[in-house]
């Protein structure tokens, strides 16, 4: 029998309906939980509203410079990305709320824990895993997949009938999901890859044919892969992306518009606003170019590949994962100096890269004379890295 639930509260249509329906049908008290990973100002009124709702108790924790430090740089150093495009914004998030939400859980003697997520989506998977690993012997309830509800007009419908003030109506029916990282959005006419966002869309980035006529220059400090500085100024984590996104988004960057394989088998269309986090990861990237040798930067990037899928598909707190970030600070080693960025009207280029530990060697690579480099030498290597081809061509003309 279930007395007492943490639910993961986000103060959304999900969450914000659900505290009445786990009264209702589970007859418990529900305690919310919030984890602040940069929200802004959507977190301000949720424990009023919560407690309106009928929940016993609220709390909330300030988790964003850990969520920047220990779960969003350790992914940019890895260089993960899903399917090219996605930064994994919300993908990230997850484990570190499951964390806290299990942590109140425990603190607070729950029978349960509870989230909001759809039964068609990626992040029931992502919190219920991180539960697994953190408290394998918590009971999780997942009202979508349990209740009659089936849409999300169905779902403004019992919020209106309970007198649940909720921030998605039937004109503006977006599911969004926001931290410092970035600003998701999914649903509505967005469900039709053919439909082009419309302007009015973005909440965080100026559309790039709005946004300034000259470019903006940045500059970033990193140590050992990790941004450190911008402009000059040692910042916090949080607020060096803070930092960065308030630059990006007035230039226009970091719109990402694409059409995902999910983990759960189907393919989701999502808008993404990460202004900040494209400026990092185009930095940190070219400044790899040069930090790194071949052999090492080509494994790098399959590694990137398998690290991406694992925080996609919420395998966060995995012996893999942990294995791969091994790897991945030893890779960074020698990844510290200087990226200086051009923000343009939804662009982001590299305008300069410097590096104390840079492999890149003008004398080597020059196109004039040089007293360093034998031109001779390649013929020799040539000959025996061609070898194979030459003799299985010979054996063909047999």
């Amino acid at each position: 029998m279930v007395k007492k639930v943490a639910l993961a509260y986000s103060g959304g249509l999900d969450t914000s309906i659900i505290i009445p329906w786990l009264k209702e049908n589970y007859g418990c008290e529900v305690i919310a939980v919030c984890g602040d990973v940069g929200q802004g100002d959507e977190t301000a009124p949720l424990e009023k509203k919560a407690l309106a709702s009928g929940a016993s108790k609220f709390f909330i924790g300030n988790l964003v410079e850990e969520f920047v430090s220990d779960f969003v740089f350790p992914t940019l150093k890895a260089g993960a990305i899903y399917e090219d495009k996605y930064l994994l914004g919300t993908s990230f998030a997850r484990p570190l709320l499951a964390r806290y939400l299990v942590e109140i859980a425990k603190q607070e003697g729950c029978d349960a824990v509870c989230h909001g997520c759809t039964g068609k989506g990626n992040d029931q998977v992502r919190f219920e895993l991180a539960i697994k690993a953190l408290a394998p012997q918590m009971k999780i309830i997942a009202p979508w997949r349990e209740w009659d509800i089936r849409s999300r007009n169905q779902a403004i419908d019992y919020a209106a009938a309970h007198n649940i003030p909720v921030p998605v109506t039937k004109k503006v029916p977006y599911s969004m999901d926001r931290n410092i990282w970035h600003l998701s959005h999914e649903g509505a006419d967005l469900e039709d890859p053919w439909n082009m966002p419309q302007d009015s869309l973005y909440l965080i980035c100026t559309p790039p044919e709005q946004a300034p006529d000259k470019p903006t220059f940045v500059e970033i400090e990193f140590e050992q892969g990790t941004p450190v500085k911008v402009d000059g100024q040692a910042l916090s984590a949080a607020k060096l992306l803070g930092y960065l996104n308030k630059i990006g988004a007035a230039n226009g960057v970091g719109i990402a518009d694409m059409v995902e394989n999910r983990l759960v088998g189907m393919k989701s269309r999502g808008v993404y606003e990460t202004p900040g986090g494209t400026i990092l990861y185009d930095a940190h990237s070219s400044l790899e170019t040069i930090c790194l040798d071949r052999v090492t930067s080509h494994f790098k990037a399959e590694v990137a590949l398998r690290y991406a899928d694992l925080v996609y598909d919420g395998v966060w707190f995995s012996p893999l994962r942990e294995a791969l970030d091994a790897f991945v600070a030893k890779t960074q080693e020698t990844v510290t100096g200087t990226v200086k960025m051009k923000l343009y009207k939804g662009s982001c280029t590299v305008a300069g890269i410097k590096s104390p530990y840079s492999l890149y060697n003008a004398e080597m690579a020059t196109f004039d004379e040089d007293d360093v480099y034998n031109q001779k030498d390649a013929e020799g290597f040539i000959n025996l890295f061609g070898l194979p081809l030459k003799v299985r061509a010979l054996m063909q003309g047999k």
